[in-house]
């Protein structure tokens, strides 16, 4: 091992099992503000730093994430310097002799062990491992010329999730990610779920078109003329739409709701030649069926109308919302579809979903910005159901993984039971616990961890964690990642746009890491309030407001 005493910065003090405590070099021990690594000064002792505890033939890597003066060694005297200070330090991993890292710590050294700054060569060693793939979207805030090396398998087929509060970069973060993994995999399949038309969106100055992704690679989806019909929705996802489940009478509702369904879809199925049929296989069926079987119980009476049925009033409220919703014609391109309206044009409808039209496409950009409020959950589950169903049923899954991309998942797959979205968690759950069987991703994306779903959440092996200073969503994220690890969440509040601290299992340690600027950027700016402020339009074209508006699209 080469000579190292010139990175030597202080010593030991205590050992635990998931943290250790050191104290830096006293004045009289030599202690220096600032130690040449790479070339170039380094500060000692910096917080997010990371640092080498040595003993005899043992390297342990560990992060520093708390340093304070030894109040004990200053006996009153004002700190001018932090020689003599006291550093926590989160051990990550152990360093062979030949380089290779391993995380966790076997064996554990004791008080006295030296520590030393680590220069880039020790830390590029770390990810030597996962270098050969090629997926490199950040790099080391502390050792900018250490690029982070990921591994795409570990990330995608074991999930992973964006934790990031509004204006931390969450969207940079997904459109660097996605520009990275197609750079890396020319072949990748991607879904990315876009609730606000932030990944592609038209210049409101020049009428331009504009991506986050390249043309050659994006095939952008409205999803209001992909049109996912009614008739592609499992039946959960059906009750979520059209039964509110806190009516007293939801229980009768459903259960008729389900024979209906099953008959419509059976006559259907005798027209493609099939014999048997589920209540979720995706058949069409025409929904004023449901409509018209419904009043007819409801409206029904015997023995010349002076008795009542045994439905007869049960469904009032299921009628007013079922034909609010055929007659909104906000609802068409989902329950009065122009293009999806047989069972046959369902491959059609597959082939552009996971980039496999003409042209084909490694990214598939579905816009929900102009789907109503109240049914983009519903239909943001139902993508992620067609994902997960579809590579269920192909033979080559394995040869074919999608990755499905959840921007502002906790809205629609909250964590919360027994909401008006039960459907939709559940779809979305049973992607988390067993897409990876069938080469389906899940990335979800969201500003408040908190409220999304606790099981799709603990089902993600990696972590990209931007900005958080909300003490509750702190607090939640500390206890999904490894006990080991969760003293890194502290850093969270510090960190700047892009900034990430990323820890899992598609990367070999934590790693305070600073995402690559996109390119092109998403439409994801705030306003800027001084400048339209001082230099902005003195008036707006009203009329065309309040016609898109009225026509509720943009």
């Amino acid at each position: 091992m080469a000579d190292t005493s010139n990175t030597l910065i202080g010593h030991l003090l205590e050992v635990r099992a998931g943290r250790f405590q050191g104290q830096l070099l006293s004045e009289a021990e030599g202690f220096q503000a600032t130690l040449e690594v790479d070339g170039k000064p380094e500060v000692v002792g910096q917080v997010g730093a990371y640092i080498s505890v040595r003993q005899h033939q043992s390297r342990i890597l560990g992060l520093i994430n708390h340093i304070q003066a030894d109040r004990t060694a200053l006996n009153g005297a004002s700190c001018r310097s932090a020689a003599g200070s006291l550093l926590s330090i989160t051990p990550l991993g152990e360093i062979d002799p030949k380089g290779g890292f391993r995380r966790g710590v076997g064996r554990f050294p004791t008080p006295g062990a030296e520590l030393h700054m680590v220069s880039a060569a020790e830390i590029n060693a770390i990810f030597t491992h996962n270098k050969r793939f090629g997926f490199t979207p950040a790099y080391l805030r502390s050792h900018p010329t250490v690029g982070v090396h990921l591994d795409p398998t570990a990330m995608f087929s074991r999930h992973f999730a964006i934790l990031g509060q509004s204006g931390s970069g969450k969207s940079w973060s997904v459109a660097s990610l996605i520009q990275h993994m197609v750079k890396a995999m020319p072949k990748a399949h991607i879904i990315l779920l876009d609730l606000h038309g932030e990944y592609y969106w038209t210049d409101k100055q020049d009428m331009q078109v504009s991506a986050a992704f390249k043309p050659d690679q994006t095939r952008h989806l409205d999803a209001r003329r992909l049109e996912i019909p009614y008739w592609l929705m499992t039946f959960a996802e059906l009750c979520d739409l059209f039964i509110d489940r806190n009516d007293p009478g939801a229980s009768v509702q459903t259960a008729f709701f389900r024979e209906t369904i099953l008959a419509l879809k059976q006559q259907s199925a005798k027209t493609l030649g099939m014999e048997t049929v589920s209540l979720d296989s995706p058949i069409h069926f025409p929904i004023q069926e449901v409509y018209r079987s419904f009043k007819e119980a409801n409206e029904m009476r015997t023995d010349f109308g002076k008795t009542k049925g045994p439905l007869f009033g049960q469904f009032d409220e299921f009628l007013i919302k079922l034909h609010s919703r055929l007659s909104d014609v906000r609802y068409d391109f989902l329950l009065n579809p122009k293009r999806r309206n047989r069972s046959e044009t369902m491959v059609g409808l597959l082939r552009d979903f996971v980039g496999l039209g003409n042209p084909k496409r490694q990214i598939t950009v579905i816009d929900l910005s102009p789907v109503p409020f109240d049914v983009r959950p519903t239909v943001s589950a139902q993508i992620g159901r067609l994902a997960f169903e579809f590579n269920y049923w192909n033979p080559k899954n394995r040869e074919f993984p999608i990755l499905l991309v959840c921007e502002e998942a906790h809205s629609y797959i909250p964590r919360e039971h027994g909401t008006q979205y039960e459907g939709t968690r559940k779809s979305m759950e049973r992607i988390a616990k067993e897409g990876r069987k069938y080469g389906v991703g899940l990335a979800v994306v969201t500003q408040r961890p908190k409220d999304l779903s606790e099981t799709v959440l603990s089902q993600c092996g990696t972590y990209v964690c931007l900005r958080i200073t909300n003490p509750d969503d702190q607090a939640y994220v500390r206890k999904l990642v490894p006990e080991g690890e969760a003293d890194l969440v502290d850093i969270l509040t510090s960190l700047g746009r892009g900034e990430a601290m990323i820890l899992g299992e598609a990367i070999p340690l934590p790693t305070r890491s600073q995402i690559f600027k996109p390119d092109p950027t998403p439409n994801s700016n705030d306003a800027d309030f001084y400048t339209y402020w001082r230099e902005g339009p003195d008036d707006l074209d009203m009329d065309g407001i309040v016609e898109r508006w009225r026509r509720q699209g943009k």
